[in-house]
């Protein structure tokens, strides 16, 4: 009997505890957000939603209306910003599922920290979203775009930058939390991809753009916007973009072509790529040391001469290979120096190398990064060479 009093008695206290969903958020209630743009509007923040609509997404033939539709709104606080847009949308903004954040080129140039407080702060909003800046736009333009393939425009933005990452590679996906960590970081500058609109604007914010063969507009990833602190100041091309993926370690694959002897290019594919830097110093001076390991397959041969059957052929292209690699990243650096920001993290590894060394310099990095030292050294491996042996343009030819 007193064994099933003390039961019951648990049983009331563990109710207590389980209060089930106080805190619950009805769907109906709910504009869910999937993109983000911040904007400079005068002294103030204009923010600007893409909000799904769920109707329309999940209807099978769809009932002509747009996917999704964008509120904005001006604040002196982005949260006031989002706020304000109770206004105009008949339900919360509901940014938890938020998969890409926006930040537009004139406030990227202004600084972006401040804004980037509310996100890293809010209880509800994940850090897992990805971080780009509107490059020669403003992210309000590129949130409004439509998108072919993917009904949902951030989802499209999202999907693109990690397929290109993964198989291009002068893309970099950054989260809030990566931003956050080079921003806070001591030897180490941030840096993230940029994307703009190609083609036509004003056609691109049309249903009809999605209903074309060919979109008059579309958006495209294109470059690495490089920061000094949380400030934007100059933007690396597609080689020097490949150079910075190699350098930090975050080269996944990308195509690389290598010059024939006698005209055209063979086209090779990295497949793996590992990256190690290591800092130290020597006299006072400090000075870094990269060494890349990368992996290849030859993918497509223009030249007929070639013979890829001869083991001395595989070894010319490795070493066509590897300057080609250290080209790019030599273009890199020397683009870092001259807007005088370590985007590579070259301070970390000095630090890490010869701390004394840094805690008495780490103040003066900047200047001393511009006359740092670089060794590359770069071990390219060609592992296949595909289907077939040597190409039969020589047999054309004849």
């Amino acid at each position: 009997m007193k064994r099933s009093v003390v039961l019951l008695l648990f049983f009331f206290v563990t109710l207590v505890f389980i209060t089930g969903c106080w805190n619950r958020r009805e769907l109906n209630d709910l504009a869910i957000a999937v993109g983000m743009g911040i904007d400079k509007s005068g002294d103030q923040y204009l923010v600007t939603a893409q909000v799904v609509d769920p109707g329309e997404v999940a209807a099978k033939g769809g009932s002509g209306r747009a996917p999704v539709t964008t509120y904005q709104q001006t604040g002196k606080t982005v949260l006031e910003a989002l706020r304000k847009m109770t206004t105009l949308a008949p339900r919360k903004i509901y940014a938890s599922h938020l998969r890409m954040l926006v930040i537009g080129e004139s406030l990227a140039k202004d600084g972006m920290a401040k804004v980037l407080d509310l996100l890293s702060r809010d209880q509800e909003l994940r850090t897992d979203f990805y971080i780009v800046v509107a490059k020669g736009t403003k992210a309000e333009n590129i949130l409004k775009i439509l998108s072919p393939l993917e009904k949902i425009p951030a989802n499209k933005m999202f999907s693109s930058l990690e397929t290109s990452e993964k198989l291009w590679a002068p893309t970099v996906s950054i989260t809030l939390d990566e931003l956050i960590s080079d921003l806070t970081s001591e030897g180490k500058q941030s840096a993230l991809t940029g994307i703009r609109i190609k083609g036509s604007q004003e056609q691109g914010e049309m249903k009809k753009n999605v209903e074309e063969i060919d979109a008059l507009g579309r958006l495209q990833y294109a470059g690495i916007a490089v920061f000094k602190k949380d400030k934007l100041v100059g933007w690396l091309n597609e080689t020097e973009s490949k150079g910075y993926t190699d350098l930090t370690d975050k080269l996944d694959g990308t195509i690389l072509n290598v010059p024939c002897t006698k005209g055209g290019n063979v086209g090779i594919e990295v497949i793996r790529s590992k990256t190690d830097v290591k800092g130290k110093v020597k006299n006072g001076k400090p000075k870094v040391e990269v060494k890349i390991q990368t992996e290849a397959n030859v993918a497509e041969v223009e030249c007929g001469h070639l013979d890829l059957k001869k083991t001395k052929t595989i070894y010319d292209l490795e070493t066509k290979l590897e300057k080609e690699v250290k080209d790019h990243c030599e273009a890199s650096i020397r683009k870092a120096k001259k807007l005088g920001t370590d985007i590579f993290g070259f301070g970390e590894a000095v630090h890490r190398g010869a701390p004394r060394y840094w805690k008495k310099n780490k103040k003066h990095w900047d200047k001393n990064f511009i006359d740092l030292p670089v060794e590359i050294k770069v071990e390219a491996k060609i592992r296949r060479i595909g289907t077939i042996g040597n190409s039969f343009l020589e047999d054309v030819k004849k």
